[in-house]
């Protein structure tokens, strides 16, 4: 009877520790492709902070999030870095490439990329001819009046103002210089903006453009390269920077970041909704590519050479395609000098580069019968809405930026002849306690005293 009883025991235990083992398995599975995003993010954050910024305090720069403590990375002697959670599980690796920063997965096999001359730059090595008003502002914005933990929290890393194309401000965090390149996030889309103007003004494309994809056969083929531009495709999107949306789905689960971006199948009327889309993005700059005939070496002939840029790096996807929405590196200096070109109407050292009324025609916002993104034009931040009132009544109204996740700005003011440029790790600050609004309105006003 005791035997009986032992057996019958065991097997309960015996069935009981099964359950918990099948249980354990699908929860992870289920949980996996959010564990994969958070290894991705870990993964590409530290590869192209050592590769482009020469920069080892990777877990300064991982957003707060509950995974966070439990995430690891190593490296080996070639700067692959792999992430995982607990050493163990949810591995994802990232692959520096020469020239192109790192890229998840299996890299694709891209042209050996030349040096870009900064000659063409006058902004690159220019002294800082110092305005004691514009410093003082700048000192605001790095949260000098605050104590240290406030200031911290800002995280102000860098501040460049340009006033005629002479820079009259400058400051750097500690750890960071002029040499240092930071990554602009979306800010990348207003750079897409220059590209396709580039592209438009050559007469490679139309901003009318439609049948952009193959596989759109359907109503998605009536979608054009200016809808993609203002964000107003009509493909479904969630661009919340959260573990398991589209947004970060695409940007640490996917190789082909347009391609999953094109799948997604149309939520709205084609021009009816304008819906802020980091997809829409690079299917654009997949359709820039196959237009042009070129690969990703196709962005320093037309943009990063003739401006210039010798710090710019545009990252890309395993298909070898620039991640044209959210990863492009430089100075600040160097993304001053993007605002100074869209600030001069794509003229550059004599030389018209851009359609002539390229920005007036891009910072023109022609609304939507409903849209999710205030004030927005062709991938550039308005501060006048469509029905004439302004974003940010302390700012000019023609004021226009760039903006990035974290807190990445570059502000553009042509009835001051001003760029500014913010940049910094700003998780959880929300826009109007970045101090990147007062800034633009200090330097204003300091200037026109």
């Amino acid at each position: 009877m005791a035997t009986a009883r032992r057996s019958w025991v065991l097997r309960i235990l015996l069935g009981l520790l099964a359950l918990i083992v099948v249980a354990l398995v699908a929860g992870y599975w289920y949980a996996r492709p959010l564990l994969l995003t958070g290894t991705g993010y870990a993964a590409h954050n530290a590869c192209a902070l050592h590769d482009l910024s020469a920069r080892s305090d990777a877990t300064t720069d991982l957003p707060p999030n509950p995974l966070v403590p439990y995430l690891r990375t190593s490296t080996d002697d070639d700067g692959v870095v792999t992430a995982s959670v607990l050493g163990l599980l949810a591995k994802q690796r990232a692959t520096p490439i020469p020239g192109y920063g790192c890229t998840l997965g299996d890299p694709a096999d891209l042209p050996t990329r030349d040096p870009v001359d900064p000659a063409p730059n006058p902004i690159v090595d220019q002294p800082v001819a110092a305005d004691e008003a514009v410093q003082a502002a700048i000192a605001r914005a790095f949260g000098d009046d605050l104590g240290p933990d406030e200031a911290s929290a800002l995280g102000t890393r860098a501040v460049v103002v340009l006033s005629g194309g002479h820079v009259v401000g400058e400051r750097y965090a500690d750890g960071f210089d002029s040499e240092t390149r930071q990554l602009g996030w979306s800010m990348s889309k207003s750079v897409a903006n220059l590209l396709t103007g580039r592209l438009v003004q050559q007469g490679v494309v139309a901003l009318d453009d439609t049948g952009l994809r193959t596989e759109w056969t359907d109503e998605r083929a009536r979608i054009s390269i200016e809808d993609l531009l203002r964000m107003r495709s009509g493909l479904e999107w969630d661009e919340t920077y959260d573990l398991g949306t589209p947004i970060t789905e695409m940007l640490y689960l996917r190789s082909d970041m347009a391609g999953f971006a094109a799948a997604q199948p149309l939520g709205h009327g084609i021009g009816e909704f304008q819906q802020y889309s980091s997809g829409s993005t690079n299917i654009l700059c997949s359709v820039l590519l196959e237009r042009a005939g070129g690969d990703a070496g196709l962005v320093d002939d037309l943009l990063f050479a003739p401006l210039g840029l010798s710090s710019a790096v545009w990252e890309t996807d395993g298909t070898g395609t620039p991640v044209c929405s959210s990863y492009l590196w430089a100075t600040p200096r160097d993304w001053a000098a993007l605002g100074q070109f869209a600030l001069a109407d794509g003229v550059w050292e004599g030389e018209r580069l851009l359609p002539e009324d390229w920005m007036t025609q891009s910072t023109t916002n022609v609304g939507a019968a409903e849209s999710d993104a205030d004030a927005y034009g062709m991938s550039w931040w308005l501060n006048q809405r469509a029905d004439g009132t302004l974003r940010y009544p302390t700012l000019p109204s023609d004021a226009y930026w760039m903006s990035g996740h974290d807190g990445q700005r570059v502000y553009v003011v042509p009835s001051a002849d001003l760029v500014v440029v913010r940049m910094g790790f700003s998780p959880g600050v929300e826009a109007e306690d970045l101090r990147s609004n007062e800034l633009v309105a200090d330097v204003v006003a300091a200037l026109a005293r």
